[in-house]
């Protein structure tokens, strides 16, 4: 087992998370939290933000939490739900909570919220984790 505060560097050491922006706020066993500020250039053609942007933001807040407990995962599956769109300036927190464990897997819901708590986006995914 990892040290949160090592798991915490590794993660936030996550280039494409840096590209778009993407900051990890919270992290502990099970849970972990990321944030990003909506721009322009994560707009798709109606002015909105690119899905894309929108899953990551989830997705990078499933992979901290999925690998918090110091052993690798990977994932096995996600879907997301997009509810909602927000514009340009908006802050999004995307908030992963594991909600089961059963063996070598793992399930987290992800919530995608903006800055009036309003749900954006509901992502859910399956890890199966390496033991190490």
């Amino acid at each position: 087992m990892t040290s949160i505060d090592a798991i915490r560097e590794h993660v936030e050491n996550d280039p494409y998370c840096e590209t778009l922006g993407i900051e990890l706020v919270a992290l502990e066993p099970g849970y972990a939290r990321t944030e990003l500020a909506v721009t322009s250039d994560l707009t798709n053609f109606h002015g909105t933000p690119h899905g894309g942007a929108i899953y990551s933001l989830a997705d990078a807040a499933f992979a901290a939490a999925s690998n918090s407990h110091g052993d690798t995962a990977v994932a096995l599956e996600t879907n997301v739900s997009y509810l909602e769109a927000v514009d340009v300036g908006s802050v999004l927190t995307a908030t992963a909570e594991e909600t089961h464990v059963g063996g070598r897997t793992a399930e987290y819901e992800v919530t995608v919220t903006d800055e009036a708590d309003d749900r954006v986006a509901t992502f859910r995914g399956r890890v199966y984790v390496l033991k190490q």
